[in-house]
Formats: structure tokens, C-alpha cells, sequence
């Protein structure tokens, strides 16, 4: 006779559940989440005590890594965190007498361990978001206003948000789009004036990309017949987690250029992860060798997105965009790790191409750290072939949800915490006055 779980106290895994905003704070290993409880295991399988009593298992990546306080040789063998912290509730040390020596150095980030447990908890507790439902097209006569995330939640009609939990929340996914109109938007908080980081140079790109993203009124549309110009293609390379975010989320880029179209425009080897079952990849055809998938249905003809499981390099040689135009282009890179000695590899043979272009190429850091290390690369690299359009600096439109690598729960950042933009160096050409040289 089969027996009840509710009666014992279980609840089958596809029975949703239905966590109240007072009670979202459970140990990993305890948490009536399966998901929250298969991370647990992922961690304690494979997160490595940080003690300085262990010996060292990776080099360190970055200032302030606990493995720089390790020795090589001649300490404790490298143990798996087993014990979760009362106060955060992640797995954080191999022992209770590691997690009491390292407990003052651990409190610098409980607080934002314990927040992106509850935050991870929030997504699964089976509330209604209704922070996730977004406006539709911007009047023209209503500015957006992008001091800050709160001026451009309300300036763009949002519903209200009412608490902290929410904002983090909904500013998770629209980083990715709100970043890219931040820099290009000519209401950018991104100037010329004194600490607003865009350079000289950075005028004269930002200016030639708005020229085209807001285009004077000129009667088109009623009676006068005027001719459209072409959308304005972003390419997102490197593309992973944020080519498989809702379509409605990127539509809240075409909704802040009233007068504008966009293609969207995904690359990498990674471009189609968990988007498998929904668009399987088509067959390669002499029209479409390169396997592209294309969306253009469902956006009100204000953007279309296209997506190449393949490398920018590979798409590059073969003409497949070609010509660019500073004018209707901008290459966007999301956390690419430009300067991490694994990815940089991946990038050594991109580089030099994005620069040939002449086009702004955007990019986005985890930590000032990373974004330091990604702009140092660029310049080793280069020698110094290229332009600076923005400094680098902490992005007004980053996500306020923190993040945390499995792999280290000592690792915390957050998405797009740094924006910078860069591009290949433009000379001007100048010609000589033969009269007085003679």
C-alpha cells in the first residue's frame, strides 16, 4: 500500500510550495527547496575550506583571495566545506573549529550571503511578481530620467516597487538592457562634464550612434512618405545566460528610443544555452550556414533578434556583417573576462578585429577588480591601439542582487557592476601647407 507523504511529513517535489516573505531564511541543506537543497550538495562537493591551515588548491585571482593566505606545501590537505554558517546559512568551512577561526573575516560578507539566500528562496517561494511586468512604449513627451535605478523605474512607469527585495529582484535582469541605453541614450548620465567619465572621443562615437537613435521629427508616418533607416545592430558577444532572458525584458530597449529600431544580435558558443528545447538550432543551408536563429515575430517591429552559436572571429573573417557603420553599430560584452588567463585566449584572436571596426565596443565587469584586469589586457594587447569612450567606473545601472560562485562562496559579485567602453584608435588626417615649408 503506497504511503501518503504528507502524512509523513514530505512533500513531492512537483507540489509547489509557498514560502510567506517572513520566512524565506533556511539553511541550505534544510531548505524545503529542492533546488536550494541540490546547491547545498553542489557545494559541499566541490567549495573548498578556505582556512589558511589548508594548503592551496588554485593560484589566486585576485587581491583579498583567501588562497593567498595558504601555503603550497607542508599544511592541512584541502578539505570541502561541510558546515553551513547559523547566521547566512551556506556551506563556508570544513569544520566547526575552521568556522570559529574564520568567523570575524567571514562576517564582512554574511550579510550579503544571508541576503542572496533569502533572495534565491524569494524566486521559488511561489509569490506573484509583479515586479516583473514592464511598461510598453515610452511617451515622447515623457523624459526618461536616468540618475539612478529609482528615477528610471519611475520616469518609465513601472509599477511601484515597495520594498528592497523587489527592486533586487527586477534590476537582476534589466541591467542587461538599461546598461547598453544608459551609455548610448542621449540623456546618458555618462557626459563630458567634470565626473562623468565619457572622454573626447567618447563624444564623437556616442554623438554618431544617437544622430541615428533620435532622428528629428519629420511628418513621416502620415500622409508624407519618407524613407526608414536600417535598425541599429548591437552585437552581444560572448552571449550566455542573457541571450535566454524574456523577450520582454529586451524590449525595454526599443521602448527608450521612441523613433528606433533594433537587431539584437547574440554570439558565442554559449548563445543558445537552455534555449535548446524552445529553438532547436536549424539545419545548415547555403542561405544559412552558419545555423542563425532568427526572432522576428512578437516585438511590434521595433527589434528583431538573431542568434550564432559560433565565434565572433569565425563570423568576422567569413563577411557575414559586414560593413559596419559607427553609426548604426556598437559591440556589447557582458562580464567577458577579456584579461582572466582562461578566457583571454578565447579573445586574443576577437580583439584586434572589434578595434578594426572603428565601432564603440561597451563592456561590463563583475568587480572593479575584473574590469581593471580586462582594461589592462586590452591595452598589453593593443599597445596602446586604442581609444578610450568611457572611463571605467561603477555602472549606475548595475544589478542590485548579489551573487554567489558555487565554486567559492567566498566569490560574491553582482551583474554589470562596472561599465566601460572602448575602441579602435582613430587618427585624423591633416595635410601640409607647401608654401610655408618652401
Amino acid at each position: 500500500m503506497p504511503v501518503d507523504k504528507d502524512l509523513l511529513g514530505q512533500r513531492p517535489e512537483d507540489q509547489p510550495i509557498f514560502l510567506p516573505q517572513n520566512k524565506l531564511f533556511h539553511p541550505l541543506s534544510q531548505s524545503p527547496i529542492p533546488a536550494m537543497r541540490r546547491r547545498a550538495a553542489f557545494i559541499k562537493q566541490n567549495a573548498y575550506c578556505p582556512h589558511s591551515s589548508h594548503n592551496a588548491t588554485r593560484m589566486p585571482v585576485m587581491p583579498g583571495d583567501p588562497e593567498e593566505r595558504k601555503p603550497r606545501s607542508g599544511g592541512l590537505a584541502p578539505a570541502h566545506v561541510q558546515v553551513e554558517c547559523p547566521s547566512c546559512g551556506i556551506p563556508v568551512a570544513c569544520c566547526e573549529e575552521h568556522l570559529a577561526d574564520e568567523y570575524e573575516s567571514h562576517l564582512e560578507i554574511c550579510d550579503i550571503l544571508r541576503e542572496i539566500n533569502e533572495d534565491s528562496h524569494d524566486l521559488c517561494s511561489g509569490r506573484f511578481f509583479d515586479e516583473f511586468e514592464y511598461p510598453d512604449e515610452q511617451m515622447e513627451e515623457a523624459l526618461i530620467n536616468m540618475s539612478n535605478w529609482d528615477t528610471y523605474l519611475y520616469t518609465r512607469q513601472h509599477r511601484a516597487i515597495n520594498n528592497e527585495r523587489s527592486l533586487r529582484q527586477v534590476t537582476r535582469l534589466l541591467t542587461y538592457p538599461v546598461t547598453i541605453g544608459s551609455v548610448i541614450h542621449e540623456l546618458s548620465p555618462y557626459n563630458i562634464r567634470s565626473g562623468g567619465r565619457l572622454t573626447p572621443e567618447g563624444l564623437r562615437s556616442m554623438s554618431a550612434l544617437r544622430y541615428n537613435l533620435h532622428p528629428p521629427k519629420d511628418g513621416s508616418g502620415g500622409t508624407i512618405i519618407r524613407p526608414k533607416p536600417p535598425p541599429v545592430r548591437v552585437f552581444v558577444l560572448g552571449a550566455r545566460g542573457e541571450s535566454s532572458l524574456p523577450r520582454d525584458v529586451w524590449l525595454q530597449l526599443p521602448h527608450m528610443f521612441q523613433r528606433s529600431t533594433f537587431h539584437l544580435i547574440f554570439i558565442g558558443p554559449e548563445s543558445m544555452t537552455n534555449r535548446d528545447h524552445d529553438l532547436p538550432l536549424p539545419e545548415a543551408t547555403p542561405l544559412n550556414p552558419f545555423r542563425a536563429v532568427i526572432e522576428g515575430h512578437g516585438f511590434g517591429g521595433r527589434m528583431k533578434i538573431s542568434t550564432f552559436v559560433e565565434y565572433y572571429h569565425t563570423l568576422h573573417k567569413a563577411g557575414v556583417f559586414h560593413p559596419f557603420d559607427p553609426y548604426f553599430d556598437c559591440f556589447v560584452l557582458f562580464h567577458p573576462g577579456l584579461g582572466h588567463p582562461v578566457s583571454s585566449r578565447e579573445w586574443a584572436e576577437t580583439l584586434p578585429l572589434l578595434l578594426e571596426t572603428k565601432v564603440p565596443v561597451i563592456s561590463t565587469g563583475y568587480t572593479e577588480w575584473d574590469m581593471q584586469r580586462d582594461w589592462k589586457w586590452v591595452n598589453e594587447q593593443m599597445r596602446g591601439e586604442v581609444d578610450m569612450l568611457l572611463e571605467p567606473g561603477e555602472n549606475r545601472f548595475r544589478s542590485l542582487r548579489w551573487d554567489m560562485n558555487d565554486l567559492d562562496p567566498q566569490d560574491i559579485s553582482c551583474a554589470n557592476w562596472g561599465v566601460w567602453a572602448f575602441r579602435g584608435k582613430r587618427y585624423e588626417a591633416t595635410t601640409r601647407d607647401e608654401s610655408k615649408t618652401e
